[in-house]
């Protein structure tokens, strides 16, 4: 198995299910507050368990083709809550990366391009969510990780026991 040295970013990153979530964005735009709400929305069962795997400094390195995420081995267990200061918390030494997030990403939009939901890191393509300034990433990384992009292809209602005919497909977190 192929491994490559470390890339170290500024960023938070959540274990949710058994993918990562990256979190990126300039200081003061929210990292660690997403961070945090997706371990709350965790532990409500809006999302898959979740838990910390870094924050303020994520490394990534390329093992077997996929991205790992880590945390920096001096910020292991901490989160910055504000209005707290910093906090003991619950960590997995590594997961999988499975999306990003930009926080403040000027490519924002309401029908983002199909270019703007995807970045190249480390040579892997991978999800991505542009988040405008402003606005929380949480429901937008909730909508992510339990729905798909393309509801055109709908079993028959009749294969559906509520009649609704909306079936659900394996998600970022599932599939």
């Amino acid at each position: 198995m192929t491994e490559q040295p470390n890339t170290s970013i500024h960023g938070s990153a959540v274990l949710v299910g058994d993918h990562a979530v990256l979190i990126r964005g300039p200081s003061g735009s929210g990292k660690s507050r997403l961070a945090f709400d997706l371990l709350l929305a965790g532990r409500a069962g809006q999302i898959a368990p979740a838990m910390l795997v870094g924050d303020d400094r994520i490394h990534l390195r390329l093992r077997g083709g996929e991205l790992i995420a880590s945390p920096a081995p001096a910020l292991a267990g901490l989160i910055e809550i504000r209005g707290l200061g910093l906090r003991h918390c619950p960590f997995v030494a590594e997961a999988r990366l499975r999306l990003v997030v930009d926080l403040n990403a000027a490519d924002a939009g309401r029908l983002p391009s199909p270019e703007s939901l995807r970045t190249r890191l480390n040579g892997v393509l991978i999800p991505r969510i542009p988040v405008k300034q402003g606005c929380s990433g949480l429901p937008l990384v909730i909508a992510a990780l339990t729905t798909t992009a393309d509801s055109s292809t709908q079993a028959d209602s009749s294969d559906c026991s509520k009649e609704f005919g909306n079936h659900i497909s394996p998600t970022i977190a599932t599939g």
